[in-house]
């Protein structure tokens, strides 16, 4: 672990406070008239999923906890399960499917992705940022239309339902980022 000072808590850090570990998810720096500057800073307990706000002034410092990141590939999923596999020494990893949340359904077999570990537990996955994916099931385009961009929804082959530009049909490959879901360009 190592040091830093309560003004340069950032978002995406991991820390320790009261013995927890906590996800900086906000921050916002605060210079009151009155008294000194604090990091207004929103956390999320890692294991537990709780929220916590804590101020912190610059004077005060804070443990950052370093995790270890590790490739992995995807092998398959059971139940509530994803089972992963360490790409140096071959094991295999079962982790809840809540770790990764919505993205769980961008995972594809073979997969490979980045997870965070902290003394060997998983604390979180990084998928690529973008997948390819068919269209299963897209609307019709309505016609006249072409003063203004419009999209349609189209259905992935993973269940997950997006807005496509017209021309796309069922049973084209589309780009879509795994951030927020959204269709970034046709596949070549």
């Amino acid at each position: 672990m190592s040091k830093v000072a309560g003004n340069e808590v950032s978002p995406g850090m991991i820390i320790e406070l009261n013995g927890q570990l906590w996800s900086v998810v906000k921050t916002q720096s605060v210079k009151p008239g009155k008294g000194g500057a604090y990091n207004q800073v929103e956390l999320k307990n890692v294991v537990t999923g709780g929220k916590l706000n804590e101020r912190f002034r610059s004077a005060e410092t804070v443990d950052e906890v370093v995790l270890e990141r590790r490739d992995f590939q995807y092998l398959f999923g059971s139940d509530d399960m994803l089972t992963f596999m360490d790409m140096q020494s071959y094991d295999q990893l079962e982790v809840p499917s809540d770790l990764l949340g919505e993205g769980a359904k961008f995972l594809q077999d073979g997969m490979k992705v980045v997870m965070q570990l902290h003394e060997g537990k998983p604390l979180g996955v990084k998928l690529p940022p973008q997948v390819v994916l068919q269209i299963v099931e897209a609307d019709p385009t309505t016609r006249g239309q072409t003063a203004a961009s419009s999209y349609k929804s189209a259905t992935l082959e993973n269940g997950l339902r997006i807005q496509v530009p017209p021309f796309i049909e069922s049973g084209t490959k589309v780009i879509v980022s795994t951030d927020d879901g959204s269709y970034v360009k046709r596949a070549d």
